[in-house]
């Protein structure tokens, strides 16, 4: 015997109901991984800011060695930084 679905009133269908879930569930999903990734944006946003410092510090250090010096990243090579004296 074949059933019968039954329709109850103000339902939508079954097809219609499993779309809109299985839409529900990609935003869900969606959403969970742009909250994962705005968490690692944020780790890496203050791994920066430490970096940032860290490279401020050496800096300081190699300017009480050497001076005001511009260095060349590729070389090593260094030319000093003469400020105007106006």
């Amino acid at each position: 015997m074949k059933k019968v679905e039954e329709k109850v009133e103000n339902q939508i269908t079954k097809e219609q109901l499993t779309k809109v879930q299985d839409q529900q569930k990609e935003l869900n999903t969606l959403l969970r991984d742009i909250g994962y990734v705005e968490t690692q944006k944020h780790l890496l946003l203050h791994k920066q800011a430490e970096l940032n410092n860290s490279i401020e510090e050496y800096k300081a250090d190699l300017e009480k060695e050497y001076g005001a010096i511009s260095i060349d990243i590729e070389t090593g090579a260094y030319t000093e930084i003469v400020k105007d004296t106006e």
